[in-house]
C-alpha cells in the first residue's frame, strides 16, 4: 500500500454553476478533517463505509451550507485510502469555502490526477487502466468512450499480463538451466523455447497491429479539404457542420488560414481541416495559408482532393497532393454536380454541397477509408496510446534478440537477459516497471480533482 502524510482536496465538478458541486477529500485525516466541519446526527468517525450522511458545513458559528457526504472506509475507495465526498450547492463560491476551510486542517490541495495516482499507488487499477480515466473523460464519440471503457476494465491489462506471465514461464526454465550449468541439465528445448517466443511475438504483433485502429477511435481523424480555389471547399464544411462556419466567395483567395472543425459520423470523429486554395499566388499572406494547406495535407489521415464540375482534373495537382500525403488515403470528390452532372473515373464521390445529394456516399467512404482491411473492434484489446505502443515494440525487439541468441547456440546468460528486459517492458504498460518522471508526465494532465 503507498501511504502519505498528506490528506487531499480538491473540487471534482467543472467549475461555474451547476445543481451541485462535489467536493473530493482523501487520506489519514480526511474523515477528522470532514467531522470538524460538518455537523449531522453523528460523527463521520463513527459512520461505517459506504454511507451517505445529511448535515451542515459550518466554519464555527457561520453556516455555508447544508450538504451531503459520502464516506469511504480504506482500502474499499477509489484511491484506497480514507475518502470523503462532500455534495453541496452548485455554487463556485460555496465550494471555494469549503476548500479554503479544509485547508485550515492539515488538508492540502490535491494536485492534477493525484486522486487517480493514489488509486495507482494502492493497487485499485493498473496505470493502463489509471490512463483509461483520463480517456473515459475526454471521449467525445460513443467508439471512443466504449474503447476507453474496455481499457479501464481491464481488457488490454489481461492481455498484456498473460503475455508476461508466459513470457516469466519461459525464462525461468532458461534460468534454471543456469543455476544448474555443472549438471548439464536441460528444462527446455531450443525448438520448444523458440515456439514459446514465436506464439508470443504473433501476439505481440498483432497487438501492435491494432494502433492505427486505436488511434483513430481513441483521437479521431484528420481529415484534409484540399484543391484549387473555388471549388467549395468552405461550401462543404459549412454543409458538413450545418452551419456557416467558412467564409464563401466566388473571389479566389477567400480562405487564407486553416479551419479547424469536428463532426461526428457514425460514432467516429473526424477533424476537418479547411485549407486555402492551392495556386500560384504573388499574394505573401495567401502563400503562407498555402504553405501550410501542405503541412496539413502531409499530417492528415485522410485528403478529400476536391474538384468541381467545371474544371479539369488537375494532375499535376493531384500527384502533388499524392507525394505529399505518403499513406496515399486520397478521396477525390467532384462538388458541384447540382450545376449539371459530369460523371468521370478519375473521382470516387459525386456530391452537391448545396443540395446534400452524395454526402451520405462521402460518409461511407471516409469511414471505409480509415477502416477497411480492420477485423477490431472496441470489444477487442485494442491499443489506442502511443506509450503502450513503444513499449510492446521494446518488448518485441527484446524477443527478436532472444530468438536469434537462441538460433546461435549462444549461452543462457544472454537469451535469459533479452527475455527478462521483453517482461518488464510488458510490465511498463500495466505500471509494473515504471520510472517517477512517467508517472509525473502521466497524471500530470489529469483534471484536477480526478
Amino acid at each position: 500500500m503507498y501511504h502519505t502524510e498528506d490528506t487531499i482536496a480538491a473540487i471534482a465538478t467543472p467549475s461555474g454553476f451547476g445543481a451541485i458541486s462535489i467536493i473530493r477529500i482523501s487520506g489519514e485525516k480526511s474523515i477528522t478533517a470532514a467531522d470538524i466541519i460538518f455537523k449531522g446526527k453523528s460523527k463521520l468517525a463513527d459512520a461505517k463505509s459506504h454511507t451517505v450522511h445529511y448535515g451542515n458545513i459550518c466554519d464555527k458559528d457561520e453556516l455555508i451550507d447544508d450538504v451531503l457526504v459520502t464516506l469511504f472506509r480504506t482500502p474499499n475507495s477509489y484511491t484506497g485510502e480514507d475518502s470523503i465526498e462532500i455534495s453541496t450547492h452548485g455554487n463556485p463560491l460555496i465550494a471555494n469555502k469549503i476548500i479554503k476551510l479544509l485547508l485550515k486542517y492539515e488538508v492540502r490541495l490535491a494536485e492534477p490526477g493525484e486522486f487517480t495516482k493514489r488509486a495507482f499507488l494502492n493497487n485499485r487499477l493498473d496505470l493502463s487502466q489509471a490512463e483509461a480515466v483520463a480517456d473515459v473523460i475526454s471521449s467525445n464519440t460513443e467508439a471512443s468512450l466504449r474503447g476507453a471503457r474496455n481499457q479501464l476494465n481491464g481488457l488490454l491489462s489481461q492481455k498484456v499480463e498473460d503475455l508476461k506471465t508466459r513470457l516469466v514461464n519461459a525464462s525461468s526454465f532458461v534460468e534454471l538451466e543456469l543455476d544448474f550449468a555443472e549438471e548439464d541439465l536441460e528444462f527446455i528445448g531450443k525448438k520448444d523455447l523458440i515456439n514459446r517466443i514465436d506464439t508470443i511475438l504473433t501476439e505481440i504483433n498483432s497487438l501492435l497491429s491494432t494502433y492505427s485502429f486505436g488511434r483513430i477511435i481513441r483521437d479521431g481523424v484528420n481529415v484534409a479539404l484540399v484543391g484549387i480555389p473555388n471549388v467549395g471547399k468552405s461550401s462543404l464544411l459549412n454543409y458538413l457542420l450545418k452551419e456557416s462556419r467558412a467564409i464563401v466567395s466566388e473571389i479566389p483567395g477567400t480562405t487564407r488560414d486553416i479551419i479547424r472543425e469536428d463532426v461526428n459520423i457514425e460514432g467516429i470523429l473526424f477533424k476537418l481541416f479547411d485549407t486555402a486554395g492551392m495556386r500560384f499566388s504573388n499574394d505573401q499572406v495567401e502563400l503562407e495559408g498555402i504553405n501550410r494547406s501542405r503541412e496539413a495535407v502531409k499530417n492528415a489521415d485522410v485528403v478529400l482532393f476536391i474538384n468541381d464540375v467545371d474544371q479539369e482534373f488537375d494532375h499535376l495537382l493531384y500527384n502533388e497532393i499524392v507525394a505529399l500525403n505518403n499513406q496515399k488515403k486520397i478521396l477525390r470528390v467532384l462538388n458541384k454536380i447540382d450545376k449539371g452532372f459530369k460523371g468521370s473515373e478519375n473521382y470516387d464521390v459525386f456530391l452537391s454541397a448545396i443540395t446534400g445529394e452524395g454526402i451520405e456516399l462521402l460518409f461511407k467512404k471516409l469511414k471505409e477509408s480509415v477502416m477497411k482491411d480492420s477485423n477490431y473492434s472496441e470489444k477487442n484489446a485494442v491499443v489506442s496510446n502511443l506509450r503502450h505502443y513503444n513499449c510492446l515494440e521494446q518488448a518485441k525487439e527484446h524477443l527478436l534478440s532472444a530468438r536469434e541468441s537462441s538460433l546461435k547456440n549462444m549461452s543462457g546468460e544472454f537469451i535469459s537477459v533479452d527475455l527478462r528486459n521483453a517482461v518488464n517492458s510488458l510490465g511498463e504498460i500495466i505500471g509494473e516497471v515504471t520510472s517517477e518522471d512517467i508517472l509525473n508526465n502521466i497524471f500530470t494532465k489529469f483534471c484536477i480533482g480526478k
